[in-house]
């Protein structure tokens, strides 16, 4: 879990570029339980991540562009499928919280153990 949490933080120096990078992986890892949404600066050029929702069993992770070159960390409990609470939380902690719900994903998916592995090689 530490290796995860280290690879998340090497890759959040430029933060848009981070966004890019985290959506593709998770996407790839966990499509049923990721949604992206993406959307240009202006008519042209390239879409970029604008909110990131990750939905696991007990918990959602959320990170969406503030429009202010920042981005604003969620996590949120979950039970029976409803979101019951949305806490705003520092990036670091965030990544901390997502490494740990990964390692707990992996733990239980054969799937998601593998692409896990496959993100840190």
């Amino acid at each position: 879990m530490d290796l995860l949490a280290a690879a998340l933080r090497a890759d959040s120096a430029d933060l848009a570029q981070f966004a890019d990078v985290l959506a593709g992986k998770l996407q790839a890892m966990l499509p049923a339980r990721t949604r992206v949404e993406r959307r240009r600066a202006g008519l042209v050029g390239p879409k970029r991540v604008r909110r990131i929702v990750l939905r696991l069993d007990t918990v959602q992770l959320e990170l969406h562009d503030a429009g202010d070159g920042t981005i604003e960390a969620l996590e949120a409990s979950v039970s029976g499928g409803i979101v019951l609470k949305h806490e705003r939380v520092e990036l670091g902690d965030w990544l901390e919280r997502l490494s740990a719900a990964l390692a707990a994903e992996a733990s239980r998916s054969q799937q998601t153990r593998e692409a896990l592995e496959r993100w840190l090689l």
